[in-house]
C-alpha cells in the first residue's frame, strides 16, 4: 500500500480529456461538491474555505459523536461549542456510522457523486479497512481529488504518528525563538499549525481542480501540518540555511530592523512602530529628536548601527514616548506617515472602523441558535465573490434530505440515519 501512496504521490496524468468551463457562475466554486470527513480545525477550515467559495460541502460525522470541536468548550453557543462555529459555515451535515456496511455504502456512494475527498484519518491500516485508500478511490474516480490532512504525511519516518498543532509547533522550530529573551519556548496561542495547512490545502485543492481542467484527471494532496509550520521559518529558514544564522527570541522586537516593537504611551496604552526605512527613520526622528537629539547620534544613523545599538535606544525612546499619550503619539506618527498602531484587544479589533468597513464580521441566522458570527473570508474576489449561505449546522442535521438525494427510501433514511434504533 506503501508502494501505492507513493505512486500517487507523483502522478503524472497524460490525459488530454478537458471538462467544461461555464462561464455564468454566481461563486466560483458552484457546482463542485466537497465531502469532508474531518475534525478538529485544518481540515473543517480547508472544507469551510471551499464552501464560501460556493461549493457544497458535506460534512460526514460519526453518530453520537462528531466532530470533537463540537466539545470544545467553554464557551457554548446553545450546544455548539464557539470552536465549532469558527470552522463550519457553508456545510450540511450527514450522520454515518461508516463502521458498519450500510453506513460506509452509503458514504462510497457520497464520493461517487464528488469531486473532492478531504479526510484527516492518518492510519492507513484504517483507511484501507474502509476502502477509503487513496489508491482504491482514485482507481475508482480518477477525476477525485483527494486530499488528506495529517500530522506528518504518508511518507517519512513519522508517519502515521498523532499530529496536534503544538507539536508541529515545536517540532518545526517556532517555538523556540517565540517569547521574551529571556522567557523559554512560547506557543503561538492560535492554532497556526492547523490553520496554515488548512490554507495550503485549499490553496492546493484549488490548483487540483485547475489542473484537472486541463487533464481531465483528479490529484492525491498528501498535506502535514509539520511541513505547513515549517514554512512559517520564510527570513528566519533562510537565515540558518544560508548563512548558519539561528534565530534567538526577541519577543515583540525585530532582528533586523530597528526600531521594530512595542512602546507605551504616558497613558499606560501600548502600541507598536515599524521603522523600516532610512527615510522613515529621518521622519520619525524629525518628531521626537527635541526630546532626544536622536538624528545627531552617530550610535543611531543607519539601521545597522541602531542594531549595534539598539540596547541604548530602546530605553531613549521609551522615555520620550513617557511624556505624550499614546493617542497623542499615534496621532503625530500618522501625521508623519510612519507606520504605527495600538495594540487592540479581541474586541477593539472586531469592531474597528476597518473591520467594519470590510465586513470581516459574518452574521448567519441558525433555526435554532439565532444570529452566529464568525471571521469573514479574506478573499476578495470581484467577480465572483465569497458567500455565506449556511450555519454551521447541527450534527446529521441534513442526513435525511442528503440520503433521499442519493435515492434512498424515505423508510431506508430513517434506519440510516438512526442506526442504533
Amino acid at each position: 500500500m506503501k508502494q501505492g501512496i507513493s505512486n500517487f504521490l507523483g502522478v503524472h496524468n497524460r490525459s488530454k480529456t478537458n471538462s467544461a468551463i461555464i462561464p455564468a457562475v454566481t461563486n466560483v466554486l458552484d457546482g463542485i461538491r466537497v465531502i469532508e470527513m474531518t475534525e478538529a480545525l485544518a481540515g473543517p477550515y480547508c472544507a469551510m474555505l471551499l464552501g464560501d467559495l460556493g461549493a457544497d460541502v458535506i460534512k460526514v460525522e460519526r453518530p453520537g459523536i462528531g466532530d470533537q470541536a463540537r466539545g470544545w468548550g467553554p464557551p457554548f453557543v446553545g450546544e455548539m461549542s464557539a470552536y465549532f462555529l469558527s470552522t463550519n459555515r457553508n456545510k450540511r451535515s450527514i450522520a454515518l456510522d461508516y463502521n458498519q456496511p450500510n453506513g460506509l455504502e452509503v458514504l462510497h456512494k457520497l464520493i461517487a457523486t464528488a469531486d473532492i475527498f478531504i479526510t484527516n484519518q492518518p492510519s492507513l491500516e484504517s483507511l484501507q479497512k474502509r476502502t477509503l485508500d487513496v489508491q482504491t478511490l482514485r482507481e475508482r474516480h480518477p477525476r477525485l481529488i483527494y486530499c488528506s490532512i495529517s500530522g506528518y504525511g504518508f511518507s517519512g519516518p513519522k508517519a502515521g504518528s498523532p499530529g496536534y498543532d503544538i507539536l508541529a509547533q515545536a517540532e518545526a522550530g517556532l517555538m523556540s525563538f517565540t517569547g521574551d529573551e529571556n522567557s523559554g519556548p512560547m506557543r503561538y496561542p492560535i492554532a497556526i499549525a492547523d490553520m496554515t495547512c488548512g490554507i495550503y490545502a485549499a490553496m492546493g485543492i484549488l490548483a487540483a481542480l485547475f489542473g484537472r481542467e486541463k487533464t481531465g484527471q483528479g490529484q492525491f494532496l498528501d498535506m502535514a501540518l509539520f511541513d505547513s509550520q515549517l514554512t512559517w521559518l520564510a527570513n528566519a529558514g533562510s537565515s540558518f540555511l544560508n548563512t548558519g544564522v539561528t534565530p534567538q527570541r526577541w519577543g515583540n522586537a525585530h532582528p533586523n530592523i530597528v526600531p521594530y516593537e512595542m512602546f507605551s504611551g504616558s497613558d499606560g496604552v501600548y502600541f507598536v512602530i515599524g521603522v523600516g526605512t532610512e527615510l522613515l527613520w529621518q521622519k520619525f526622528t524629525a518628531i521626537i529628536d527635541t526630546a532626544t537629539g536622536l538624528r545627531s547620534d552617530s550610535r543611531f544613523r543607519t539601521n545597522v548601527e541602531r542594531i549595534k545599538h539598539r540596547s541604548e535606544l530602546i530605553p531613549i525612546l521609551q522615555k520620550a514616548f513617557n511624556q505624550k499619550s499614546a493617542s497623542e503619539w499615534l496621532e503625530r506618527l500618522a501625521t508623519a506617515c510612519i507606520p504605527a498602531a495600538k495594540i487592540n484587544g479581541v474586541s477593539e479589533a472586531l469592531n474597528d472602523i476597518q473591520a467594519k468597513a470590510r465586513g470581516l464580521v459574518v452574521q448567519l441566522e441558525h433555526p435554532i441558535l439565532g444570529i452566529v458570527k464568525s471571521i469573514a473570508n479574506p478573499v476578495r474576489l470581484s467577480g465572483t465573490p465569497v458567500s455565506y449561505r449556511l450555519a454551521p449546522p447541527f450534527m446529521g442535521e441534513h442526513t435525511n434530505q442528503i440520503l433521499q438525494d442519493l435515492g434512498y427510501p424515505t423508510e431506508e433514511t430513517a434506519a440510516l440515519a438512526n442506526p442504533s434504533r
